[in-house]
């Protein structure tokens, strides 16, 4: 009787204690949450489209026009468009890779309204069209997240049309294939995990083509010309999902 007593006791005292104990126990408690991070590697294709700006400076025998080092200097404008394919490894918040890409050009301009003007110490028109390009980029950047902060640099290679026109000896035209200098730099968003809008602005220089015997009678001439092209695009990265964070 009296072990039964001093059982039943016991059994009611750790009842007792138990929410105590309990209480004193290390909680159980979920994983953080994971929070996800884009992943920018991988190839990616896309397109682009925007407008140009074009400087030409001409030297003929003539000489610079007063302190400048050009003897006619005139702008060029128009629409350009294009695609490109490229690869990219991220490392941490830095991206690098490298791109090709083609364009087409609709940059045009001539020292037209110099000449009707009466300044120009040469009686044609000169008139330069940018109409088509390709180039070989490498890219770096920083990414933050969905958000890419990017330059790139490379080579660029052009296809442009000089025409001079003369109004007493007609017209002399021709085709400069230039290989030049590229450098610009934007911003990608990864607007889905495949679909990526950008902004980006770009930077070529051609260099100068020379005209060493014009058919229209004219004295030779070169031609240095570079440009400044902003554009819109979207590229589709192929693969490649967002990884997780912790």
């Amino acid at each position: 009787m009296k072990r039964f007593l001093f059982t039943s006791v016991s059994l009611v005292a750790l009842g007792l204690m138990s929410p105590a104990l309990a209480a004193d126990l290390p909680m159980y408690t979920k994983a953080p949450a994971v929070s996800p991070t884009y992943d920018w590697s991988g190839f990616y294709a896309g397109v682009y489209g925007g407008g140009g700006f074009g400087n030409h400076n001409l030297n003929n025998a003539l000489g610079p026009a007063g302190f400048a080092n050009f003897t006619i200097n005139y702008d060029s404008t128009g629409a350009v468009a294009g695609g490109e394919l490229g690869y990219q490894v991220q490392s941490g918040v830095i991206v690098g890779g490298v791109e090709v890409g083609g364009f087409w050009s609709d940059i045009n301009g001539s020292d037209l309204s110099q000449f009707n003007a009466g300044t120009l110490p040469i009686a044609s028109v000169d008139q330069t069209k940018l109409k088509s390009g390709a180039t070989l980029l490498a890219r770096g950047g920083i990414a933050v997240d969905r958000l890419l902060l990017f330059f790139t640099g490379g080579g660029v290679y052009g296809q442009l049309q000089h025409t001079n026109t003369d109004p007493v000896f007609g017209v002399d035209q021709f085709n400069a294939n230039r290989s030049g200098l590229a450098a610009g730099g934007g911003i990608a968003y990864a607007i889905t995990n495949n679909l990526i809008g950008k902004f980006e602005y770009r930077y070529y220089d051609f260099g100068t083509y020379h005209r060493d015997a014009p058919t229209n009678g004219q004295i030779p001439y070169s031609v240095a010309n570079t440009y400044s092209v902003v554009t819109v695009g979207l590229d589709y990265k192929f693969g490649g999902p967002v990884v997780a964070k912790y």
